[in-house]
């Protein structure tokens, strides 16, 4: 009973209490305060033990049993299959064929045409062949003499490669056919311009062999014979030889090389300032040069040190000279491949040739003053790299000194004479040497977008001091050009290239006999500068057969690119190429 009564005292107790605090929003706040850390005990728990003792008094013993497999053979008819990989699709590499050819025509009756073929002799032998001619039958707009050309060459070259060295020789012929085109204006009746022969007719045949050896001092050699000569009687022959040694010394590499270089020919005729032409022109220029550099290597910096030691004959004159140069360059990667810088100072001595002034200047005349040029020094110093991973620059300052330096000036009119060729009516150029110093700035940009679209912009800014203070003749003070290739897709590709030349200075006289001492009879020529824009589009049919137009000077720019000698205005080709196996 009592055990009820608490019971029932407790209850009312709590019920109380439940309802004053319903009744009583705010219950109020109280301070506890804690004198003593809260710091709790793990007191022992009664834990299950993970293996529990057995306290029954009956253990039921595990009876002992023993199995037995009855193994039955079956045949088994199952046969896997072969798994079979996924074919991977790939392009099919591109058809290579050992020969082209390809011919097109155009206004004003240009006609071009080329072959070449490689073929594979055996596996270590190959020999190459190529042809290659561009002529325009028809004259320019309102030019008096015949003003067409033609340049046709042949080329074969044999190479075998063995196990430690490579060898080959090769031969080559070529015809050029010019115009002495350039009358200067209101000068000549029509009689005197119909008496004008003024084509001429210039050959030329090479051979020459070399070879190159590995794992061996001695690492090449070459030699080269060519004669040239054209319709006036004039002739000339040019020899060189070369090789090249390689030493160790110490950790560095010394490189020697040898060059003995002729050039010797005659021109029937005297210089066209002469009214006489009693006498012709003869020269024989010989050099003997020796190379000696060692090459330095040391992380990003490569250094050549060496020198350019010539010996000198002027054989026609019987006098000779002995020339020392530098030969020194050098290049450091600052950072990486975005900026290495690079310079270097070299001299030379140049052997000057009548083939080399005709490629040139065609229109020279037979009458030529042969001399090798002084080359002192030309010290340049610049900084090349990559902006971009597709954008390259270059940009480099030099100095040159040079002594003897051909210039290319007008010869005079001069009446008095009566070569069998007409070159003496002011139409053709002869070569004035002039020391000369030249400080220039070239810069330049290529960018390579994608694999199918490259572009590439430069220009070149030079100052010229010579010893005469004349101008230097016919060299621009300023140069630009812009080229582009676009492959538009599978089929379709095109091309530009634009260029720009400065002005230049030249000047024209008349050969006069007996001359006073001091007094100068000529007219100065100023030629403007010029713009020429050319492009070409073609189209791939296959892999074998495409065709293409090409256009020079797309401006129709009426321009002189030397005095008196006007080019072609525009100009369309049209052509196909075919590619072939021979």
């Amino acid at each position: 009973m009592f055990k009820h009564l608490y019971l029932i005292i407790i209850f009312l107790g709590l019920s109380q209490m439940v309802l004053a605090q319903e009744e009583e929003d705010n219950i109020g706040t109280e301070t506890v305060t804690v004198t003593k850390a809260y710091s709790p005990t793990i007191s022992d728990a009664f834990k299950i033990k993970s293996v529990p003792n057995l306290n029954d008094s009956i253990v039921l013993q595990k009876k002992e049993i023993e199995y037995r497999i009855f193994s039955v053979p079956v045949a088994s008819t199952f046969t896997p299959a072969k798994g079979k990989a996924s074919a991977v699709q790939k392009l099919p590499p591109p058809e290579l064929y050992n020969s082209y050819a390809s011919a097109g025509l155009g206004n004003p009756g240009n006609l071009m045409a080329k072959f070449y073929t490689s073929r594979a002799i055996n596996r270590d032998e190959r020999l190459d062949v190529g042809f290659d001619h561009y002529s325009s039958l028809a004259n320019i707009d309102n030019v008096d003499l015949d003003s067409k050309y033609a340049n046709t060459e042949i080329d074969a070259s044999y190479s075998k490669r063995d196990r430690d060295l490579n060898w080959g020789a090769d031969v080559g012929l070529q015809h050029q056919m010019y115009n002495w085109y350039g009358l200067p204006e209101d000068t000549y009746d029509a009689e005197t311009i119909n008496d004008i022969d003024s084509k001429q007719n210039y050959f030329m045949g090479e051979v020459g062999a070399y070879v190159n050896v590995e794992d061996s001092y001695f690492k090449n050699a070459d030699i080269k014979y060519r004669r040239f000569w054209d319709a006036v009687e004039s002739g000339e022959n040019r020899f060189i030889v070369g090789g090249g040694l390689e030493l160790p010394v110490g950790e560095e590499v010394l490189g020697i090389n040898v060059k003995l270089d002729y050039v010797g020919g005659s021109f029937a005729n005297a210089d066209v300032d002469d009214t006489n032409n009693e006498q012709g022109i003869d020269y024989s220029n010989f050099q003997l040069g020796v190379n000696p550099t060692i090459r330095m290597l040391r992380d990003d910096l490569t250094v050549d040190l060496g020198l350019n030691i010539v010996y000198g004959m002027d054989m026609e004159a019987s006098e000779n000279n002995f020339y020392i140069y530098p030969a020194v360059a050098a290049s450091y990667r600052l950072l990486e491949d975005n900026v290495i810088v690079y310079g270097g100072v070299k001299g030379e001595l140049k052997q000057n040739s009548y083939y080399g002034f005709v490629e040139e200047n065609p229109y020279v005349s037979p009458t030529l003053a042969i001399q090798p040029t002084d080359s002192q020094y030309n010290a340049y110093v610049g900084f090349k790299g990559q902006l971009l991973p597709n954008l390259s620059y270059n940009v480099k300052g030099s100095y040159t000194a040079e002594n003897r330096t051909p210039l290319f000036i007008l010869n005079p009119e001069n009446s008095f004479r009566d070569d069998e060729k007409g070159y003496y009516y002011g139409n053709s150029f002869q070569l004035f040497y002039d020391d000369i110093k030249t400080i220039g700035l070239f810069a330049e940009l290529n960018v390579d977008v994608n694999r199918n679209f490259t572009l590439g912009v430069n220009a070149e800014v030079y100052d010229y001091d010579t010893e005469t203070d004349n101008p230097a003749w016919n060299l621009p003070e300023l140069k630009g050009s812009l080229f582009m290739d676009y492959q538009i897709d599978e089929k379709w590709y095109m091309g530009v290239n634009l260029f720009f030349v400065g002005e230049r200075e030249d000047f024209s006289t008349v050969a006069i006999q007996n001359p006073i001492p001091g007094e100068i009879n000529a007219t100065l020529i100023t030629l403007d500068s010029y713009f020429d824009a050319n492009a070409h589009v073609g189209y791939r049919v296959n892999e074998q057969l495409s065709f293409f137009v090409k256009g020079a000077n797309l401006t129709n720019n009426d321009y002189q690119k030397w005095a008196n000698f006007a080019v072609q205005g525009f100009q369309i080709l049209g052509g196909a190429t075919y590619k072939f196996d021979f």
